[in-house]
Formats: structure tokens, sequence, C-alpha cells
């Protein structure tokens, strides 16, 4: 079984999450599946970002869209309540610490003035780099604890798989969420896609009528992969994921030590900040590294 790297919201610890330069990187340094997250705006446009409401970590205002705009300033409002343009004014591209000393802020570069993409527009740049050996994972943002921030998940599932068959990716990639809903409408609209059950213990309370044998229920539920916090794991999680008959992808690793005993217990993939210490890994191990994709050339070279 091939055991794979997945490189989480592009690569958070060396670039700004969830933009385009990111993925560039990312995919140039060599990930199996390039992870990233998704969320509705006002106008119905799916754009990349982590939280439902505008981070203050992650972005930062700049202007308003226009003077006098009521809703600015925009970090901190409702992604749901905002339009493409207005949150195309925010710099996502400089990452600021909510505390000294956080982990990310000290190793991530910098890309000053990015601006926060659709799915459309990366999807746009994966096919432009042709990079059919990286398997997309789209992670729909979505709370059923918060619907005022959250769009009705079935619609919210069926523009995410239509924005994926328009770029012609349905073939290679993931559905991702904690919220279960989005993973079983997935199952009934687009049954060949990979569907990844979130879990962790901040949110298994969503579900209802989960029983001890949480694999079993992601099972259930429509999900061909359960992807659990790191903290989740152990042999008894692996066990019943077997008997479910699902491949296990565990999150957020980016420790070494932490990342080979996720390896010894059987992991199918590794979800980390940091692909670049992963594939050190992976060579001690002499597991099958990802290829690098190529990066674009000029027009005309």
């Amino acid at each position: 079984m091939r055991v794979e790297i997945h490189g989480h919201r592009g690569a958070r610890g060396l670039w700004p999450e969830n933009t385009l330069p990111g993925m560039s990187r990312t995919m140039e340094l060599g990930v199996h599946a390039l992870e990233l997250d998704v969320a509705l705006t006002a106008d119905r446009r799916l754009v990349l970002t982590h939280d439902l409401t505008v981070s203050a970590v992650t972005s930062a205002d700049r202007r308003p869209l226009r003077e006098g705009d009521p809703l600015h300033p925009y970090v901190g409002k409702p992604i749901n309540a905002l339009t493409l343009a207005q949150l195309h004014t925010l710099d996502v591209g400089v990452r600021l610490p909510r505390h000294p000393g956080d982990p990310f802020a000290l190793t991530q570069v910098a890309m000053p003035e990015t601006r926060m993409p659709t799915l459309g527009a990366v999807l746009g740049l994966v096919n432009a780099y042709d990079a059919e050996s990286v398997r997309l994972h789209v992670e729909l943002k979505s709370d059923p604890t918060r619907p005022e921030l959250t769009a009705d998940p079935e619609m919210f599932t069926e523009l995410v798989v239509d924005e994926l068959d328009r770029h012609g990716r349905l073939g290679n990639v993931a559905v991702l969420s904690f919220d279960w809903r989005v993973i079983r409408h997935a199952a009934r609209i687009a049954p060949g896609v990979r569907r990844f059950a979130l879990i962790e213990p901040d949110t298994l309370h969503w579900h209802d009528d989960l029983g001890a044998d949480v694999p079993a229920a992601a099972r259930a539920a429509g999900a061909t992969t359960l992807s659990p916090e790191h903290v989740m794991v152990d042999e008894k999680l692996m066990a019943q994921a077997a008997a479910a008959g699902l491949d296990v992808a565990v999150w957020t690793v980016n420790d070494v030590a932490l990342g080979a005993r996720m390896l010894d217990l059987g992991v199918s993939g590794i979800v980390t900040d940091y692909p670049d210490r992963m594939r050190e890994l992976w060579r001690e191990r002499g597991l099958e590294l990802p290829q690098p994709v190529a990066p674009l050339k000029p027009v005309g070279v």
C-alpha cells in the first residue's frame, strides 16, 4: 500500500496557507495530495479560507471596496456576509501571530499582497501545471452548530462538485468535511469521488448516535477514508477502521517522531504543514516519494 504525504492548506508551515503561491510551491516541493479549505461568499463564490469568519491571523485589511462600506473592516466578518470583491481587498500573504512563538509565523515565508483565491483559480493553476500526479483534497467548511455562518450542506456540496467537474478534476480529487452531511450528499451525487470523514474530539458531538465504533459510523455516512486528529489514532481505532474497510489519513502531523509512530500504526496518509520534513522521513523509511511538479515555464520558452 502506498503511504501518502498530504500538504495541509498547501504547506502552512512554509508558505501562506490556502493561497495560489503557496499551492504552487507545495506542488513544486512534491506531495501526493494538496489539501485546501473552501467556504461560500455572499455572492455564492467558492473561496479558499479555513475559517468561516475572516481570520485576523491570515488576513489583513488594506482598504474598503468602496468608500463608506458599512462592512469594513472585513477582518472578523462572516465569509458568507462578504462578496468576492470585498474579500479580494484583503492581504492574505502575511501571517499575523496571535501570540509570540507562533510556529508558523516563524517558519512561513511571507508573500505580501497575496489575494484570497477562488476554488476555480486553484483548479486552473493545477491544470496549468498539468499536475495529474497531485490529488486535490477539498475540505468543505461547514459547522452544523453555527448555521448562520454555514451554507446549506447539500447546495454547498453540489457547487463544489460542479466546479470540480467543470475543470475535469472529479477523477483525481477527494471531498473532505467534519460535517458528515456533506459526506452523505457527496456519496449520492458523486459516488466515484473519494470522501474523507474528518474527526476530532471537539466535534464528535456533531454526530448523532455515533456509538463506540467511529469508523463504522463514518462508513455508514458514506466515507471512503477516515481522517482523524492524531491524538485519536491508536491500535483500537486502526483495527476498527480496517474492519470498516476504511483507510486512515491522520492530521496534522509536523513532528518527525510522531510521523514515524503514525506510520508504524499503519496509516495510509499523513497530513502535514511541513511536507519537507515528511519527505525526509519517507526517504529514511524507503517509502515512495511524491515527485515534484515541474515549475511553470514562461510563454514561448
